[in-house]
């Protein structure tokens, strides 16, 4: 990387980062950060740019950089330049960097915005170093921050923020063993790789005034500022691992689709304006004509679980049969069913994807269940009622023809059961109810008795109202 002296680099198109550091997993908030910027920059035809800032090894997690690749692929989120696709300003992971930190970093003391600093870090003794800016083993360079005046800059969001001098403490560029801090390199990168447009959560706000007196010193010109709202828990509590609502893999691993995440967390500090102004369920695509900056909120979003649950179930509602079918069978398990009956039927009754699993627990066999559960007021049956349905629908699925055959299929069944009620005055559901019992266990299960006939074929199903049939005699 070379030293640029003093210079502002030519801007020729608008360019974002994403510069997440390789700790653990995807947190939500960076997540939508990277959203965000993908999101601007793909509406004013700019370049993303995916920047590795990994110089606090204390915390570097092996893999995590990996997650980091994996988690923007699979949500759709492309970078134009990175570590792994190179670019015209790499290398693009900051470590690879360290040597260039340095010298801006001298340049700096030679202009007097910096100095040599040997002073513990823990130290609440007065600090003479910045008079004396004596080079010694072990030596830090602070940031030196005018002592009078103010620094101001102004947010797309917030609007002018300003800042008291004296307020501002002279921060830490290189430490002792030689590696930029966080704040130093982030600045210098955005220059170096012409970074135009920051996006970044409001935290940063009361660091953006030191990254600030960093450009002047250098002489550079400022990028723009774009801070959005932090996401919290309720009022006054942020997202935590512990309550395992931090991460985007503990979404995905609750059965959360990629695509509700993604439009969920948009919402979480933006609305959108216009047409779209009353929707509320988007795509990436649509997300991306929907847009716009001035639809970012300064106040503090709340995430809510149950908005997210209900976004998720539509994102369910809007897959194909065939799409769905294929994300839920890892959920069902393998057995001789009928997939496609059983997936229609679960596919309006499922909000998040691990909902299938206690819908589809009979599948193995009937859940354990008290003769009580025959009792239906609003189908009129008991277990006496029970006891004379049920060989009367062992007939009637006897007299139809194999699972195999194109016989025995819903119209075939309902039509059968039509008969029998009429011939009775009964309703239909005074059948079908026991019949589900005895198939499931459940009060409710997808699909209903006939579905679940068809679902688990001719003789699995007369061998389970046989069984049920002996539960009731027994009893």
């Amino acid at each position: 990387m070379k030293l640029e002296n003093n210079s502002a680099i030519v801007r020729e198109t608008l360019r974002t980062r994403f510069a997440p550091s390789p700790t653990g997993f995807m947190h939500l908030g960076n997540l939508r950060t990277a959203l965000y910027s993908w999101l601007y920059t793909k509406k004013n035809n700019g370049s993303f740019v995916l920047r590795i800032e990994d110089t606090d090894r204390s915390r570097y997690v092996d893999g995590a950089v990996e997650v980091i690749y994996e988690t923007l692929k699979e949500c759709g989120i492309k970078w134009d330049e990175g570590p792994d696709i190179g670019g015209d300003y790499a290398p693009y992971i900051q470590s690879e960097r360290k040597n260039a930190y340095l010298e801006y970093a001298l340049e700096l003391i030679k202009k007097d915005c910096a100095y040599y600093c040997c002073c513990p870090a823990d130290s609440e003794a007065e600090c003479d170093c910045r008079n004396s800016n004596l080079e010694k083993r072990g030596s830090v360079i602070r940031q030196k921050v005018p002592k009078t005046g103010k620094t101001s800059f102004k947010d797309e969001i917030y609007g002018e923020i300003i800042v008291e001098n004296e307020e501002i403490e002279d921060q830490i560029l290189i430490k002792s063993d030689g590696m930029p801090t966080y704040n130093f390199a982030n600045v210098i990168d955005d220059h170096t790789m012409n970074i135009t447009h920051i996006i970044r959560g409001n935290e940063y706000l009361s660091s953006t005034p030191k990254y600030n007196l960093l450009y002047e010193a250098f002489g550079w010109e400022l990028p723009v500022y774009i801070h959005v709202p932090q996401i919290m828990r309720d009022a006054t509590h942020k997202l935590s691992k512990r309550d395992g609502d931090a991460y985007f893999s503990d979404f995905k691993a609750k059965g959360y689709l990629t695509s509700a995440i993604i439009n969920y967390i948009a919402l979480l500090g933006w609305s959108p304006k216009g047409e779209e102004s009353e929707n509320e369920i988007f795509s990436l695509a649509e997300l991306t004509e929907a847009f716009t900056t001035d639809g970012i909120s300064k106040s503090p979003a709340i995430f809510d679980l149950e908005k997210m649950r209900a976004i998720n179930a539509e994102h369910i509602r809007r897959l194909s049969p065939d799409e769905f079918k294929r994300i839920a069978t890892p959920y069902i398990g393998e057995y001789p069913i009928n997939y496609d009956i059983l997936c229609n039927a679960l596919q309006p009754r499922t909000e998040v994807l691990t909902d299938i699993v206690a819908q589809v627990d009979f599948l193995e066999k009937p859940s354990d269940y008290s003769r009580d559960l025959y009792n239906n007021k609003k189908m009129k049956t008991s277990p006496e009622s029970a006891a004379g349905t049920l060989p009367e629908s062992l007939n009637v699925l006897s007299g139809l023809g194999n699972s195999d055959s194109a016989e025995f299929n819903k119209d075939n069944l309902y039509s059968a059961f039509k008969k029998l009620s009429e011939k009775s005055d009964k309703k239909p559901g005074y059948y079908l109810y026991p019949l589900q019992v005895a198939l499931t266990g459940k009060p409710a299960a997808p699909g209903g008795g006939l579905d679940i006939c068809v679902m688990l074929g001719k003789g699995e199903s007369m061998n389970r109202i046989k069984k049920a049939i002996e539960r009731l005699e027994e009893n």
